[in-house]
């Protein structure tokens, strides 16, 4: 158990250091560190991706850089997207989510590999008010899917499409993550109930401290440390557990 706990804690470090994409490991710490079901482990991740998050979006709203036009433009669609998700989760197997989320996980590896091109939103972001909305039911609906936050892909699109700039977008995407995986988690409690599983609860809550522990050394820590060399060092990191998980699932769909 104690390899969990470090797992958790790396989760935490990982969204302190870059911000985003420590949520994307919740799921296979959960799977292969703790033996949690694959479908009861994306529920889990949801309550325990609320949790940090919620809680590291605090600093950024008590220093007003939360752009609270956008995390409801955003989050309200990715409420519902992420409740959309995790009621389709029903009628998807548990691998066949699983190799999604190792797509998932190949994907943020590409975007992370790639040199940060300099960003700039429209002039006016009230142009792309539909964009946001549209960009939050979707991202909000892979997030029920398959139980990632989706840090990856939110802030670049409030960048983008809401014209914030960096510092904003980060303090905005905490909270919108917070408000998509605790939309995904209460449908999944349901779902859970139905199928026979029961929420671990503790599992959840302690998960949850560790990560947001995790986030706080993690955040002190990435003030020291180039941001481009992290990155792509977890990078290279997603890519080699996306791979596996990717080949494990697809085997076990074929068979």
């Amino acid at each position: 158990m104690y390899a969990a706990w470090l797992g958790a804690l790396l989760v935490g470090l990982v969204l302190g250091l870059l911000g985003s994409g420590g949520s994307i490991l919740t799921v296979p710490v959960l799977v292969y560190l703790v033996g949690v079901p694959d479908k009861l482990a994306i529920a889990e991740s949801l309550g325990i991706v609320t949790l940090i998050s919620l809680v590291g979006a605090i600093p950024f709203a008590y220093r007003r850089l939360v752009s609270w036009r956008n995390v409801w433009l955003f989050g309200l669609p990715g409420m519902v997207g992420a409740y959309g998700g995790a009621y389709l989760s029903i009628y998807v197997p548990g691998p066949v989510q699983l190799a999604i989320f190792a797509l998932v996980m190949l994907l943020a590896a590409v975007m992370m590999f790639r040199r940060p091109a300099a960003m700039s939103g429209p002039e006016d972001g009230q142009r792309k008010s539909w964009k946001i909305m549209l960009d939050g039911l979707g991202v909000g609906a892979l997030t029920g899917l398959v139980g990632v936050g989706g840090g990856f892909l939110i802030v670049p699109a409030l960048v983008l499409l809401g014209g914030l700039p960096m510092h904003l977008a980060i303090g905005t995407s905490l909270l919108i993550i917070a408000l998509k995986s605790i939309s995904g988690f209460i449908k999944y409690v349901d779902v859970m109930h139905d199928a026979g599983f029961s929420i671990h609860w503790d599992l959840v809550l302690i998960f949850g401290a560790i990560g947001i522990v995790g986030s706080f050394i993690g955040g002190r820590i990435g003030a020291y440390v180039p941001q481009a060399r992290l990155k792509r060092g977890f990078a290279v990191f997603l890519l080699l557990i996306g791979v596996v998980i990717l080949w494990q699932n697809a085997a076990k769909m074929i068979g």
